[in-house]
């Protein structure tokens, strides 16, 4: 779905607005329809941030809608690409995906991160293996949506942070390459 978002969504969609996407991409039910309660955008630090959901209104992605349900607050959504429920997860796949995007193992990152730190570790963890990963560096600046210099300051944090031991650019394969801490295993 990240990568199918990479595509679907403009080059300057933020990080934020990404991890948004995403969210309410593996969310929707079968019309399309996508409601994230109000702990989950709390816990992705997205409550009360309705930029995100104005970026993906703006580009045509999707449409808020009023919630049907005033006793539970929260943010509910028409997506707008037909596309992406066409994709090939079932929808109780799609569920066990959500969560796991928003605990991107191996990677352990903290809670309440920055989305866009928190985009950076799901794109890693898309690329990591047992305790080492790689990833072309287009594809990998495309899946969080910044450019290198960011994307390297990220993995900085990442490294800062420990949930990365190290990481480089790989001269020979054109990407780049980190390695999970020892007690990542």
């Amino acid at each position: 779905m990240l990568t199918y978002l990479a595509a679907a969504l403009p080059r300057f969609c933020s990080p934020t607005a990404r991890l948004l996407a995403l969210q309410c991409a593996l969310r929707a039910d079968h019309h399309g329809r996508a409601r994230l309660p109000s702990g989950l955008l709390r816990g992705m630090r997205l409550g009360g941030n309705a930029v995100p959901g104005h970026e993906l209104a703006h580009v045509g992605w999707l449409r808020p809608m009023a919630s049907a349900e005033h006793n539970r607050p929260g943010v509910t959504a028409q997506l707008l690409d037909s596309a992406v429920l066409s994709q090939a997860p079932t929808r109780s796949d799609r569920a066990r995906a959500a969560h796991w995007a928003l605990h991107p193992a191996p990677l352990a990152i903290a809670r309440g991160v920055p989305p866009a730190v928190h985009l950076a570790a799901l794109a890693l963890a898309v690329h990591t293996g047992l305790r080492t990963g790689s990833a072309e560096t287009e594809q990998l600046t495309r899946l969080i949506g910044l450019p290198l210099t960011q994307v390297e300051d990220l993995l900085d944090r990442l490294v800062l942070t420990r949930v990365l031991d190290s990481w480089h650019h790989d001269v020979c394969s054109e990407g780049l390459r980190w390695r999970l801490p020892p007690c990542a295993t």
